[in-house]
């Protein structure tokens, strides 16, 4: 497509050139912000309705005005995806408190400032996906990582130092040694044809590409272990994996210089990938 990508900003379609916000919006000043990142696929939204619950909860938590109707934010998000002609990829959805003076309190007078964008796609979903490599860093976020905020600078700062160690992504590690997740994804392994699995808590995201995942593992008959474990255990795996709405299921090949296995994705990992985007495929959403 020509020209400039469309993006979606308050209830209007406008040229990314042209959408502003003002530098007293408290995302920008307090990160006062909720997101939500989907994938897209055959032109169609990935997991809409769980990411919309998951939105509602950050906004919630946050004393935030969710800040449309779940249908009428899917007819904008679905029109923001033909404005820019997006067969395949990842679209971002952005909520604000609102604007005001720079005051550390909030209220109820707030209006919400609302955007969205689309991207490409990091990784074709139907090509075989490479093995990409992670790097452990120290987990420095926030206690409330159940929240899906903007605030993301701990995130950012770890996958920077990932990337500049030739890394695709940063598996994040607690003061006691325990593996969390990655920056912005969740992280998996498979030990003895066993899923191993962090519970969901305040200390981890609620990974919406992860729900879907792991019911794809219940129907494919895969033994899942729920549990805290530390990165010792998870250099022992036999497969590794990360997902996301970015990049689905994606294999891992190397922790830090511990290469898993042979390097290469693994029967469970290409076997989680291809029922993840079946399962996608089979539930895009539909209004009512």
């Amino acid at each position: 497509m020509g020209g400039e990508r469309i993006v979606f900003l308050n209830g209007a379609f406008v040229a990314e050139s042209n959408a502003k916000l003002s530098i007293f919006d408290r995302g920008l000043l307090f990160a006062d912000a909720v997101y939500e990142g989907f994938g897209v696929l055959d032109s169609q939204i990935v997991d809409f309705e769980y990411h919309i619950h998951r939105l509602e909860r950050s906004c919630g938590e946050l004393a935030m005005v969710s800040p449309m109707d779940k249908d009428e934010l899917f007819a904008a998000l679905m029109r923001l995806i033909a404005e820019n002609d997006l067969a395949e990829g990842f679209l971002y959805l952005h909520v604000t408190r609102g604007e005001g003076d720079r005051s550390f309190f909030y209220n109820d007078g707030y209006k919400p400032n609302v955007f969205a964008f689309t991207q490409g796609a990091k990784f074709i979903a139907d090509d075989p996906a490479p093995a990409v490599k992670v790097l452990t860093t120290p987990d420095l976020r926030w206690v409330r990582r159940d929240i899906k905020t903007t605030n993301l600078l701990a995130q950012v700062m770890a996958k920077q130092a990932a990337h500049e160690a030739g890394a695709y992504e940063a598996v994040m590690i607690d003061d006691d040694g325990f593996v969390t997740e990655a920056g912005s994804s969740s992280f998996f392994y498979i030990k003895d044809k066993t899923l191993i699995v962090r519970p969901v808590s305040n200390e981890i995201l609620h990974g919406i590409t992860r729900q879907t995942m792991l019911r794809v593992a219940g129907e494919q008959g895969i033994k899942v272990d729920e549990r805290i474990y530390k990165l010792d255990e998870a250099l022992t795996a036999d497969e590794a994996f990360l997902t996301a709405a970015s990049i689905y299921v994606l294999p891992v090949s190397h922790i830090d210089d511990t290469k898993i296995i042979d390097g290469m994705p693994g029967a469970f990992t290409k076997a989680l990938r291809a029922g993840f985007l079946k399962t996608a495929r089979a539930e895009f959403y539909q209004p009512s």
